[in-house]
């Protein structure tokens, strides 16, 4: 499992002309879902996620994490994030868990996200998305389970 997470002032997800998800100051988390993923996957990853210190303290150090400063967290599937690029020019995706249980651990994340976080925010599994984001620094991580 893989999320790729963004330091980001805003972000939103629109779905066929309708907000799914927005929030302000947080983290925009791309999750991408790997064939062999599992509920202990998610959760290892869900826990770096929310502990991973990429917010500034009062000296200016990535010393907080985003329980700390009380920022929101933005989740979208991101399919393409478990594609194989080492050879050629088209994506591979042998690696990528089946539509269903990609969506099944996703939705999992997310029930597990809403339980540790206050502000969770989504887009729509599997939706063509338009994902907007004003990243903050650029703050940019890949983090994997």
């Amino acid at each position: 499992m893989k999320a790729l997470i963004q330091r980001v002032s805003q972000a939103q997800v629109v779905v066929d002309g309708e907000t799914t998800g927005a929030i302000d100051g947080g983290i925009l988390l791309l999750l991408g879902v790997e064939r062999d993923d599992s509920e202990a996957d998610a959760d290892k990853l869900l826990k770096k996620a929310l502990n991973y210190r990429i917010f500034s303290d009062d000296d200016g150090k990535m010393n907080l994490n985003l329980q700390q400063v009380e920022g929101g967290l933005l989740v979208v599937s991101q399919f393409t994030l478990v594609a194989d690029t080492r050879k050629g020019n088209r994506p591979g995706f042998s690696r990528g868990a089946t539509p269903a249980e990609g969506e099944r651990l996703y939705e999992y994340f997310v029930a597990q996200a809403r339980i540790s976080h206050s502000t969770v925010e989504t887009g729509r599994f599997g939706a063509d998305m338009k994902v907007s984001l004003l990243n903050d620094g650029p703050v940019t991580f890949m983090l994997e389970s």
